[in-house]
C-alpha cells in the first residue's frame, strides 16, 4: 500500500449529502475483484449521460477538477452497501483522501484498507473547504497528516483528529497484509517450533 504522508492538490467540491456506495460506483461495476480498472466507472451514473457521453456538468469532468487527487464532498460520505469497490474506484481516479462531517463505518474502515484518508471535519469547517474548493485550479489545500492538518491557500489551517494506530497504517503504507508481514520472524519461529512438535 501507497504510504500517506503530506498530499497537496485541488481540492474538488461534491456538495452532496448522503453520497452512498452505490453513487460512487454502481452494482454493474461489482463484477471484478480487481482493485483497478474502477476509476473509470467512479459516480458513473453523474459523470456521464445516457449516450455514455461526459457530463460537462458534473465536478470531475470540468477541466480545474480532473487531476483532483482530494475530494470535499456532504455529510454522511459513503453510506448504503458495504462493497470495498468504493475505494477502489476513488483511488483507482487518483482520489486520496475525502474529507466531510461524517462517513459510514465500514466504508471509513474500507479506506484506510485501501490507502485514503478519510477526515472528520466540523460543518463550518467543511463549508470554508467548500469555498476553497469552488476556487477551481486557483486555489490547492495540503493534507499533513503527520501534523493532522488542512493548511488552505490562503494560510488558513484546518485541524483533524485521527486514531494512532490508524495515522502510524497510512503513514507506514501498512495494509491488513502488511501488519501481518512485520511480524514474519515471529510466525516463522513460530511455525517451526510446531513443526519439531508434531515429529516429535
Amino acid at each position: 500500500m501507497q504510504p500517506f504522508t503530506t498530499l497537496t492538490s485541488t481540492p474538488a467540491p461534491l456538495k452532496v449529502i448522503n453520497v452512498d456506495t452505490d453513487m460512487i460506483i454502481p452494482k454493474q461495476y461489482l463484477k471484478t475483484i480487481k482493485r483497478t480498472g474502477l476509476g473509470t466507472a467512479l459516480f458513473a451514473e453523474m459523470r456521464y449521460k445516457e449516450d455514455g457521453s461526459e457530463n460537462p456538468d458534473f465536478v470531475l469532468n470540468q477541466p480545474a477538477y480532473r487531476k483532483s487527487e482530494i475530494l470535499v464532498a456532504g455529510d454522511n460520505f459513503g453510506c448504503g452497501s458495504s462493497r470495498e469497490h468504493a475505494p477502489w474506484a476513488l483511488l483507482d481516479f487518483g482520489i486520496r483522501c475525502v474529507i466531510s462531517t461524517s462517513f459510514a463505518d465500514i466504508f471509513y474502515n474500507n479506506c484506510f484498507k485501501n490507502g485514503i484518508l478519510p477526515i472528520v471535519v466540523s460543518p463550518e469547517d467543511l463549508e470554508k473547504l467548500f469555498d476553497d474548493a469552488d476556487r477551481g485550479s486557483n486555489a490547492t489545500l495540503t493534507v499533513d497528516l503527520e501534523k493532522q492538518e488542512i493548511k488552505g491557500p490562503d494560510g488558513g489551517t484546518v485541524k483533524f483528529d485521527l486514531d494512532p494506530f490508524r495515522k502510524h497504517c497510512l503513514i507506514n503504507g501498512l495494509d491488513d497484509i502488511g501488519l501481518t508481514m512485520e511480524k514474519a520472524t515471529k510466525i516463522q519461529a513460530f511455525e517451526e517450533k510446531l513443526a519439531k512438535r508434531e515429529w516429535a
